[in-house]
């Protein structure tokens, strides 16, 4: 069983920056991959960003250039870096993670609101 607790969203003007966290106990971090997901109300969850085991990340075409995707192993940390924020970002923002091997072991986090305000 792993628990996932997110930070970090909040309040920010068009174009600032906020970095999230997601941090994970109750298991091997090292041994999952992580997404972030994000969902407004009225629409279906849509994939932010992954980061796999290695470090290989991959984004939605709509974050590309503005988001990064991060991990701290050691930390049990995932982390999402969001610049340039625009107010078509705001949403309910949840953690995911999914074991590399057992995929069947899939996480979520409680969520946190991000609001980008014009």
């Amino acid at each position: 069983q792993v628990q996932l607790v997110e930070s970090g969203g909040g309040l920010v003007q068009s174009g600032g920056s906020l970095r999230l966290s997601c941090t994970a106990s109750g298991s091997i971090f090292s041994a999952y991959f992580m997404t972030w997901y994000r969902q407004t109300p009225g629409k279906q969850r849509e994939l932010v960003a992954t980061i796999q085991i290695g470090g290989d990340a991959n984004y939605a075409d709509s974050v590309k250039g503005r988001f990064t995707i991060s991990r701290d192993n050691a930390k049990n940390t995932g982390y999402l870096q969001m610049n340039s924020l625009k107010p078509e970002d705001t949403a309910v923002y949840y953690c995911n993670v999914k074991h590399g091997l057992f995929t069947q072991y899939e996480y979520w986090g409680q969520g946190t609101q991000v609001t980008v305000s014009s």
